[in-house]
């Protein structure tokens, strides 16, 4: 996969990480998740209960849908006529069987929008490594696809993320709301892939912007974890938010927002690990809790998406906020390694 130049292209991929929408989906769907990581069985089992708790659906593919049809009607508004393909990670309908069926359409160049607006190895390298497998069937030969560059720092998601935190914030009574703590949440990674990838410095700038366009003061908020997997031996990045949350009852705290800005849309880390642990160990310390939505297929997230296309269709602007400027769109070579005990036997090519 290479991102030399900017066009033509002739269509879009839509990658995601994918998810179960049957009982009998939740085992092999996890099985294709943890494949090749270090995580016990029993960690397995016991995420297995979170969709079981929801009748083992995940809402993320439906999610997807929306989204691709907001982004369709987007796309068609602005003269862009490409079509939208759609394959996931970890299940159907699957990248590698979708690649093929691009290739069938006479397919020669796609664009990729992956579900992650970060860079880690699970984030980034991972979907493009993905890529790169799929295109090694020889019912691809000859298709080339590049992935659109990560968007922390968009200024229109840095809208979308803020709103939905005022839209909690507002919540609360005017006069309670300057002593409302926000949590920005984020899932956790082992501190192997932190170390090697600019996650938490892009987290932790996302949620600069977003408490500064809220006017919320530096020690009203904080980057926090969630979702932890893996051994427990394992470093990973703390806090977790269940812990953050006691800690600010222990400080007096009595309101909370909670913005999980490392998430895209309410799929089963945040059903499950905001909607129910969280709130409930807010019930049981005594903290009222608003969760601030994530952008889903908001109007102005859809527009994001979009221009991320016309920047490599068309050359427009390159937007972004803050200290860093608009990530790039070629990843060096070394770019988010995997951890070592998860990487391939041969070099990565992408």
């Amino acid at each position: 996969m290479t991102n030399e130049s900017i066009g033509p292209y002739d269509a879009i991929l839509f990658l995601s990480f994918g998810g179960p929408e049957k009982r009998a989906d939740v085992i092999p769907f996890l099985e294709n998740v943890l494949r090749g990581k270090p995580v016990p069985r029993e960690r397995l089992l016991e995420v297995a209960e979170h969709y079981y708790h929801f009748d083992g659906i995940s809402p993320i593919n439906e999610q997807c849908r929306q989204l691709i049809s907001a982004l369709r009607e987007e796309l068609d508004a602005h003269g862009i006529r490409l079509p939208i393909y759609w394959g996931n990670r970890n299940w159907t309908p699957l990248l590698t069987e979708t690649i093929v069926q691009m290739k069938r359409d006479g397919v020669q160049r796609a664009l990729t929008y992956a579900t992650s607006g970060f860079s880690c190895y699970s984030g980034c390298r991972q979907y493009r490594d993905d890529i790169a497998k799929a295109l090694e069937q020889p019912e691809a030969a000859g298709l080339q696809i590049d992935k659109l560059r990560v968007f922390y720092n968009h200024p229109d998601f840095i809208e979308v993320v803020a709103e939905r935190v005022g839209a909690a914030m507002s919540s609360y009574p005017e006069e309670v709301r300057n002593r409302v703590q926000v949590a920005f949440t984020a899932h956790s990674i082992p501190l192997s892939m932190a170390t090697t990838s600019d996650y938490e410095k892009q987290l932790r700038e996302s949620c600069r912007l977003v408490a500064e366009a809220c006017g919320l003061s530096d020690s009203q908020w904080k980057l926090v974890y969630q979702s932890r997997s893996g051994r427990p031996q394992d470093p990973w990045l703390e806090p977790d938010i269940v812990d953050h949350l006691k800690e600010l009852k222990s400080a007096g705290t009595e309101h909370v927002v909670i913005s999980p800005i490392g998430f895209l849309s309410d799929h089963m880390e945040v059903l499950y690990d905001l909607d129910d642990e969280a709130k409930r160990a807010c019930e049981e310390l005594q903290i009222r809790l608003v969760r601030a939505g994530t952008p889903g297929n908001h109007p102005h997230f859809v527009r994001m998406i979009r221009k991320l296309i016309q920047e490599r269709l068309q050359g427009t602007a390159r937007e972004c906020m803050g200290q860093f400027g608009p990530n790039h769109d070629v990843c060096p070579i070394d770019c988010c390694p995997a951890p070592v005990a998860m990487r391939p036997a041969r070099p990565a090519t992408l």
